[in-house]
C-alpha cells in the first residue's frame, strides 16, 4: 500500500491532484463493507468529495479551453479533447464544458458548489440553463434557480423550470407579453407571422395544428439532426437550417447508394448494403439501384471497391462515393465526424505528388485536413488490409518518448 502524506496548505496543485488520485487508487481496489448503512453514509460522503473535485476540474478544463492548448495536441476542440482523452461520453463531455465555460458568470453557484453546499447536479442544470442568456438575466436566473434547490426541488425540476427560464423571469418581474389574437382564439388554425428586420433578416413565429405540426416533425426531422459530434449548433439553430434547405430544394439532392457486388446485379443471391450498413436483399438491390436518385457502387473480388483513380487534382464523384464506403468518419483516429462531411485528402500530398487515385485517398474533416498540412510530424499514417488509412495523433506522452526526451512525472506514473 502507498502511504500519502500531504501538507494541504503548502501542497502544489499537482501534488494534491496526485495525492487524490493516490487515494481514489487505493478506494477503487478495497472491498465494499458489509453494513448496507455504512456504505449509504459512506456513498453519501464520496459523492460530496466528489461535487467538489468536480469543482476543480471545471476550473483545469476552463484554463485549457481558452488557452486553446488542446488544438496544439491535434484535437479539433476541447470536447474532442474530452472525449478521447478523458474518456468521456458525449454528454458527458458537454456538460462539463458547459460549467467549465459558464462558472465564472455564476459565482454563488460556484462557491456553494467549491464547498461541498451544492452538488454537481444542481451546478451542471443551472449552467446549462443561463447559457444562452445575458448578464443581466443570468443573474436573475441563478437567483430563481438556487432558490428552488433552497426548497428542496430536485435537479429533474430544476431542469425543467431551467428549459423556459426566460418566461419564469419575465414572470416574476411582470415583463411577459400578452397573448395574440390568434394564441387567444383556441390553437385549431395554423398561423405563422413574419417581419423583416432591417439588415434583410426576418422575424418568424407562429403556431401549427397537430396535423401540420406532424408534416413538420416528418419533414424537418431528420434533416436537424446533428451533423456529427462537433455540431455545436443547439435545434433550434439545425431545425432553420433544415427549413432552408428544404425551401431551397437542397434536401432533394440527398444521396443514396447502394453496394453491390457484380454476381448481385446479374442475378446473384448475395446482399447489398447501404452505406450505413443496413442489408438489402439482392432481388430488391437490382430493382432500386436502377431507380433514380439511387447510385450503385460495384465490388470487385474480396469486397474491394473497384479502382476508379486517375491523375487529376480533384477527385470525381464516383471516387467519393468509394471512399464514403471505406471512411464512415474521418480517418483520423478517434474523429467522430461523418464520412459524408469530410474533404477529400491526398495522403501523401498533392504538391508532393501524390495521384488522385483511389489508393491514395482518405477522407478527413476540414479540421483534421489542415492540421495535417500545417503539422505533417503530429500524424502516424497506417494502412489496413482492406484499403483504409489510418490517421493516428500520438498523445503528448509518446510524442515526448519519440523524440528521445523523458516524459514528466504525472505522465510516468499514469
Amino acid at each position: 500500500m502507498e502511504a500519502v502524506a500531504v501538507d494541504l496548505a503548502k501542497a502544489s496543485t499537482m501534488e494534491l491532484v496526485n495525492a487524490a488520485s493516490a487515494i481514489a487508487a487505493e478506494l477503487a481496489r478495497r472491498t465494499p463493507p458489509e453494513s448496507p448503512a455504512a456504505c449509504m453514509e459512506l456513498a453519501e460522503t464520496l459523492a460530496a468529495g466528489g461535487d467538489m473535485q468536480e469543482a476543480a476540474l471545471a476550473g483545469f478544463i476552463g484554463v485549457v479551453d481558452a488557452g486553446r492548448e488542446v488544438q496544439r495536441w491535434g484535437y479539433p476542440s476541447t470536447r474532442s479533447w474530452l472525449r478521447s482523452r478523458l474518456g468521456m461520453r458525449e454528454a458527458r463531455a458537454k456538460e462539463r464544458l458547459t460549467l467549465a465555460r459558464q462558472r465564472h458568470r455564476l459565482a454563488e453557484v460556484s462557491d456553494r458548489w467549491a464547498t461541498g453546499d451544492l452538488s454537481f447536479g444542481y451546478a451542471a442544470t443551472i449552467a446549462d440553463a443561463i447559457a444562452r442568456l445575458d448578464d443581466t438575466d443570468c443573474r436573475a436566473a441563478e437567483d430563481i434557480l438556487l432558490g428552488m434547490v433552497e426548497q428542496g426541488f430536485s435537479a429533474g425540476k430544476v431542469a425543467t423550470f431551467g428549459k423556459r427560464i426566460r418566461d419564469v423571469i419575465a414572470e416574476r418581474d411582470g415583463t411577459e407579453a400578452v397573448p395574440d389574437a390568434d394564441t387567444r382564439r383556441g390553437y385549431e388554425r395554423s398561423w405563422i407571422d413574419s417581419t423583416r428586420s432591417l439588415d434583410g433578416g426576418r422575424y418568424i413565429k407562429g403556431w401549427l395544428n397537430a396535423e401540420d405540426a406532424a408534416v413538420w416533425d416528418g419533414t424537418l426531422g431528420p434533416l436537424a439532426k446533428p451533423a456529427g459530434a462537433d455540431d455545436h449548433r443547439d435545434l433550434s439553430e439545425r431545425t432553420a437550417a433544415a427549413l432552408t434547405s428544404v425551401l431551397s430544394g437542397g434536401h432533394k439532392a440527398t444521396k443514396v447508394t447502394v453496394i453491390c457486388d457484380l454476381e448481385t446485379l446479374t442475378g446473384g443471391d448475395a446482399p447489398a448494403r447501404l452505406t450505413d450498413g443496413t442489408p438489402i436483399p439482392a432481388e430488391q438491390a437490382r430493382r432500386i439501384a436502377l431507380n433514380a436518385g439511387v447510385s450503385p457502387l460495384l465490388l470487385g473480388p474480396g469486397n474491394v471497391p473497384l479502382y476508379l483513380g486517375y491523375r487529376v487534382r480533384f477527385a470525381s464523384g464516383a471516387q467519393r462515393q468509394v471512399l464514403e464506403t471505406l471512411y464512415p468518419t474521418c480517418a483520423v483516429q478517434g474523429c467522430e465526424v461523418p464520412g459524408t462531411l469530410c474533404e477529400v485528402d491526398h495522403v501523401d500530398g498533392w504538391v508532393l505528388g501524390c495521384p488522385t487515385d483511389i489508393d491514395r485517398l482518405a477522407l478527413c474533416c476540414g479540421w483534421h485536413n489542415r492540421f495535417k498540412h500545417a503539422r505533417p510530424d503530429r500524424l502516424h499514417i497506417a494502412k489496413d488490409a482492406n484499403g483504409r488509412y489510418t490517421y493516428r495523433v500520438p498523445a503528448p506522452r509518446e510524442r515526448t518518448i519519440a523524440a528521445g526526451g523523458r516524459p514528466p512525472p504525472w505522465l510516468q506514473a499514469a
